[in-house]
């Protein structure tokens, strides 16, 4: 007697909802920008240690486009996890931390014997840094970043020598101490790092907003100098938004005069201008033992 054969039956495997296979899918995407960002401040290293610093400020560049689009790809794909606010702090570490040190260090601080120290200073700044954003404000900046952004310390540093390489630095500024200037700004930049100056974030594009088509307007104005003179568009940009956010601080008293609440959280613009109103919904409940309705007499008269 042959054994009677069961029919398969497929409804009894169990079903992945298709959402959740798309996002098994989808989640290594921002840690492989982050990976991505790694590679290029590895290959940064090696090509400052050959003596290549053109192309070793301009991988901490790459790094730093990358840097900015994992968490962006994590927001969009909704894959970002604590996992990833640790890869991206301990990349960046290496990125925008060791990497224009040992540019720096290869740069100007070679044929001394205690300048290293510079390099040491500001890597512990960017590590502390990393610390306090991912305990502050949770791997992900709000309206503010408290301190100066490691990734845009790295990149003034590595951006510095594309920048010495053009016709207007050989010009007026070549005969400055760059080995002086660029100490003091190492300091300056670690002070910055673990300060409590708060630096505005990227604003966000779109076109449902004036603030959104404005933000649009100049991020592809950004994107043509970038991509139209890169040498001059890197340094000046993150020089600029290093002494803006600095003097907003220091000169105009910025850090007095803080708007309500706390600036680091993140809050809808649509709900910040919302009028608030004092609602009373005590004559709304029910009367009785159900809605434990107290009447005041009757606590008056008890007294």
């Amino acid at each position: 007697m042959k054994p009677r054969m069961v029919p398969h039956n497929r409804e009894s495997r169990p079903r992945v909802p298709r959402r959740e296979t798309l996002q098994r899918g989808v989640i290594i995407l921002p840690s492989a920008f982050t990976l991505g960002n790694l590679f290029f401040g590895i290959y940064a290293m090696v090509s400052a240690i050959r003596g290549d610093f053109l192309w070793a400020g301009w991988y901490i560049i790459y790094a730093g486009v990358l840097d900015m689009l994992d968490g962006s790809v994590a927001r969009f794909t909704r894959t970002g996890s604590a996992f990833g606010a640790e890869l991206d702090s301990l990349v960046d570490a290496i990125s925008f931390g060791v990497a224009p040190a040992l540019i720096m260090f290869q740069l100007f601080f070679n044929d001394t014997q205690w300048s290293w120290i510079l390099c040491f200073v500001y890597v512990t700044a960017v590590v502390v840094r990393l610390a306090r954003f991912n305990i502050e404000q949770g791997g992900e900046a709000k309206r503010y970043f408290h301190g100066l952004p490691s990734p845009s310390s790295g990149m003034a540093l590595a951006s510095y020598y594309p920048f010495s390489q053009t016709t207007f630095f050989a010009t007026y500024l070549s005969d400055l101490p760059w080995a002086q200037i660029m100490a003091i700004a190492m300091v300056l930049l670690s002070v910055l790092l673990v300060s409590h100056v708060p630096y505005s974030k990227v604003g966000k594009i779109g076109l449902r907003t004036p603030r959104g088509i404005r933000n649009t307007v100049v991020a592809l104005a950004a994107l043509f100098l970038a991509l139209y003179v890169p040498q001059y568009y890197f340094f000046t940009v993150f020089l600029l938004y290093i002494m803006w956010g600095l003097l907003k601080s220091v000169l105009i008293g910025f850090l007095d005069r803080l708007p309500g609440g706390d600036p680091l959280l993140d809050e809808d613009e649509d709900e910040a201008r919302a009028e608030v109103r004092d609602l009373d919904y005590g004559d709304l409940g029910p009367r009785g033992r159900v809605g434990m309705h107290v009447d005041d007499d009757a606590l008056e008269e008890q007294a």
